[in-house]
């Protein structure tokens, strides 16, 4: 009896479209699962927001410099295992691994140690991002690549919710250290039902180059450097969009641990956490659409600078609730009679929190598309590539400074700042104008 042959899903428009949306999928999982559900189980175990903050901090480090990785997954390769379905597949069993070995690590009592493994988890996950996208250039068509990047955030987006809400939900059945098997298990599914078959197409014969592989990698990068410099001082609206990937797009506490934090200090339970994660991720994600084509109606700095300032609102209500309420220090979690917080500042929370979600949604794909506005064509995938790079630099070192903050001058001071700090993009804006583009630019 023959055995049954999985599909090649590269073979197909749908098959193609299923593929990216899963493989974008098993890196939100992980990411969702690391930033909300094991944060929350932290704070809930009584690390502070300090710890905290930089913990989620880290997990956005290795993308912050996977462009370093480009050269390494271009160059050492194999045809004859597929130059990129070989890559992403040693990263997912890296990711495998990698939460294997975090699995029976205390991160209360060595919370360094499991820094450092969730720190090479995400190395990988980075790493095969890079794969990922290299394998999606190579054959999708020049027609599907707007539906497929489309298939591809929502693939993220999802895997997102299912690693942080989803194990939220299991954590009140079954026992939280179980869920790494379950993240594992999503992430080996796909790596044996969808990488695996996939027949990605070989290259022609490559001229060989001088020096071997080490060589060619150290030739790439000095060229990514290069023609970096080149397109960012090509312009004024390149450079300026230099500061602008450095500095945070509107406030950003209420998308990072500050919020888990609060969640558990305001009492929610594990559900309604997880209630909260898949509301705001779905609200997000609509949200990127609508935003997108309002920018394309009525201008794209226009719009921006709008669901920037946005976001500062729900911030700002969240800091004056709390500070009305007296609720300036973060609550050790240990303390006996704890103090309890008041209906209307959980009803207030869920709400700041839902609404900033909107607004960051109409937000996020905006500003990418503004980085494309500015991108010099000729060295489209140098130049934005260190954009995005340097935008998830952003979340890192927010993420850490907010831990401190908390920690030395209360919730609402930190809200109030985050706020203050994420206007300054605002009057960068007009200065980004792309040249040749109109007033709607």
């Amino acid at each position: 009896m023959e055995a049954m042959r999985l599909p090649d899903l590269l073979a197909s428009r749908t098959g193609r479209l299923t593929a990216f949306f899963l493989l974008y999928m098993t890196e939100g999982i992980p990411l969702g699962f690391t930033a909300t559900a094991i944060a929350t189980q932290m704070r809930r175990q009584g690390l502070g927001p300090a710890e905290i903050g930089a913990f989620v901090g880290s997990l956005y480090l290795p993308w912050a410099f996977k462009w370093v990785m480009g050269p390494f997954v271009d160059t050492l390769s194999s045809d004859r295992f597929g130059r990129r379905r070989l890559w992403i597949i040693m990263m997912q069993l890296g990711m495998v691994g990698s939460l294997l070995i975090a699995m029976p690590v205390n991160f209360t009592a060595q919370l360094g140690l499991f820094t450092l493994i969730i720190l090479v988890h995400n190395a990988f996950g980075a790493t095969q991002d890079v794969a990922i996208d290299a394998l999606a250039v190579n054959v999708l068509p020049e027609h599907e690549r707007g539906t497929a990047n489309g298939f591809m955030f929502a693939g993220a987006s999802i895997g997102q919710a299912i690693g942080g809400a989803g194990v939220l939900f299991l954590s009140g059945v079954v026992p939280f250290t179980t869920s790494y098997l379950l993240v594992v298990g999503a992430i080996l599914c796909v790596t044996v039902f969808v990488v695996l078959p996939l027949n990605e197409p070989k290259r022609g014969p490559q001229p060989k180059a001088a020096g071997g592989a080490i060589a060619a990698v150290g030739a790439e990068l000095k060229g990514f450097v290069r023609d970096s410099w080149r397109a960012f001082t090509g312009s004024r609206a390149a450079w300026v969009g230099v500061v602008v990937a450095l500095l945070p797009a509107g406030a950003y506490a209420l998308s990072l641990a500050l919020q888990s934090n609060l969640a558990v200090e305001l009492g929610l339970s594990d559900n309604q956490v997880a209630q909260l994660n898949l509301a705001t991720t779905v609200t997000f994600a609509f949200a990127c659409v609508a935003g997108g084509w309002l920018s394309d109606r009525f201008g794209r700095r226009r719009m921006l600078a709008l669901f920037i300032f946005l976001t500062v609102l729900p911030t700002l209500w969240l800091a004056w609730s709390m500070w009305q309420a007296r609720w300036i220090m973060p609550v050790e979690m240990t303390q006996a009679n704890r103090p309890q917080p008041s209906a209307a500042l959980v009803a207030t929370f869920w709400a700041a929190t839902i609404l900033f979600s909107v607004f960051q949604g109409l937000y996020y794909g905006v500003r990418t598309a503004l980085f494309m506005d500015v991108t010099t064509k000729a060295v489209a995938a140098t130049q934005f590539t260190a954009y995005m790079a340097m935008s998830n630099l952003v979340i890192t070192y927010t993420s850490w400074w907010q831990g401190q903050s908390v920690v030395r001058w209360g919730y609402p001071v930190t809200l109030a700042i985050d706020a203050a700090v994420g206007l300054i993009v605002v009057f960068l804006l007009p200065l980004m104008r792309p040249q040749g583009v109109g007033a709607k630019a």
